[in-house]
């Protein structure tokens, strides 16, 4: 019913619970397809020995460290009806795949999401709730292209956190429309591509607001943890341009989103960068954006006012940009008169607008409790400030 890809790569001290939590499932009728890139560290052997004992698991090993690739060995190899993912040093809920695949199967769904936990084993074991969708939309069975009511609620949606590993995908929707991840190197954000694949071409989605998948916060070999590979990212958004460009119907409506999801993956990119490589990759962002610009991809009503100017901002004058962002890092003042220049202020009755569409956004998407939480959590931040 459900192929189960992991794919491994020197996770030794994690893959015993990840493999006890995947044979623990309740839903029995599952294979489980282990992609190992080479593994020295005796990850290999232990996978092994869970394959003696379990006829349905099978082992394959991946001549290139590519997580893309890896899965897309996994996907060609795949006989059940619906895919899943999990990453080998997390963990899951006995009933994951059950309830996914009963809430699949119901709706004849390309793609069923749920949400997940944050997971921390240090200094103790310690589980946070992210639930992704309020119980509105949960119950709601829909087309991300055509489903929401404005550009910004649909561009709310997509940007939510990938997580492709907390959903199942019906395969013959992936094969029939040539779905892949992208094959770079090592584990480099590959989700972003297939993510927005994904939910591009999908026509019949559901999310669920219980949470199955745990996320494992403290392995410090993650690729999310790691400084380097500072274009990656932007490879992610090559894919997704050449996906549009070869699906030309998709490129009209996408094209804006595309935009937007890439201002916000480039800043989160930008600020996890040491100082030196900061300055370097503003400046890369400046000249993609700037491409973006003169190619009418990007969209302003896909943007938050203050994202938008932000964005021109950067286009314009990237090292001023870089300078006051340090400025900010460093708690000192800076001459923002270019800045308030570039931008027009805002209006009363339109920031007061603004705010009532984003509670309403924030709202359908994600429920009463969540938005509260979100609300507490940045008056918390400017109180500490």
């Amino acid at each position: 019913m459900v192929s189960i890809i992991m794919p491994s790569l020197n996770v030794v001290s994690y893959i015993r619970q990840c493999m006890d939590s995947v044979i623990s499932q309740t839903l029995q009728e599952i294979e489980i397809i282990c992609v190992d890139a080479g593994s020295t560290d005796g990850t290999l052997e232990i996978l092994e020995e869970y394959a003696e004992k379990d006829s349905r698991i099978s082992i394959i090993n991946s001549d290139k460290k590519s997580y893309g690739y890896q899965m897309n060995l996994g996907m060609d190899a795949a006989k059940g009806r619906y895919m899943g993912i999990v990453e080998t040093d997390d963990y899951i809920d006995p009933d994951m795949f059950y309830s996914l695949f009963s809430c699949a199967e119901k709706d004849s769904l390309d793609v069923v999401k749920s949400g997940f936990f944050y997971y921390y084993s240090k200094p103790e074991d310690r589980n946070i709730r992210s639930p992704i969708t309020s119980y509105v939309l949960s119950q709601e069975v829909f087309c991300p292209r055509v489903y929401f009511d404005s550009p910004m609620e649909q561009a709310e949606f997509y940007n939510i956190k990938p997580t492709i590993w907390s959903a199942i995908y019906n395969l013959d929707f992936l094969r029939k429309e040539g779905i892949r991840f992208n094959e770079t190197p090592g584990a480099s954000f590959q989700d972003c591509s297939f993510n927005f694949k994904v939910f591009s071409l999908a026509k019949y989605v559901r999310l669920v607001e219980d949470c199955y998948y745990h996320y494992r916060q403290d392995n410090e070999n993650s690729s999310i943890n790691s400084s380097g590979k500072m274009y990656c990212v932007s490879d992610e958004y090559t894919e997704i341009e050449k996906f549009l460009n070869e699906r030309p119907m998709l490129m009209e409506p996408m094209a804006g989103i595309m935009c937007r999801l890439k201002y916000d993956s480039y800043i989160w990119n930008y600020e996890r960068l040491s100082e030196p490589l900061q300055r370097e990759f503003i400046k890369f962002a400046s000249e993609d954006f700037a491409r973006d610009m003169s190619s009418g991809y990007c969209n302003k009503k896909y943007f938050p006012w203050y994202k938008w100017n932000t964005l021109k901002w950067i286009i314009k004058e990237p090292e001023e940009y870089h300078k006051y962002r340090i400025a900010l890092s460093k708690k000192e003042t800076f001459n923002e008169a270019e800045f308030a220049a570039l931008n027009e202020s805002e209006k009363l009755f339109d920031k007061l607008k603004r705010g009532t569409k984003k509670i309403l956004t924030y709202l359908q998407i994600f429920g009463l409790r969540v938005t509260i939480k979100k609300a507490l959590r940045k008056i918390r931040k400017k109180m500490e400030k």
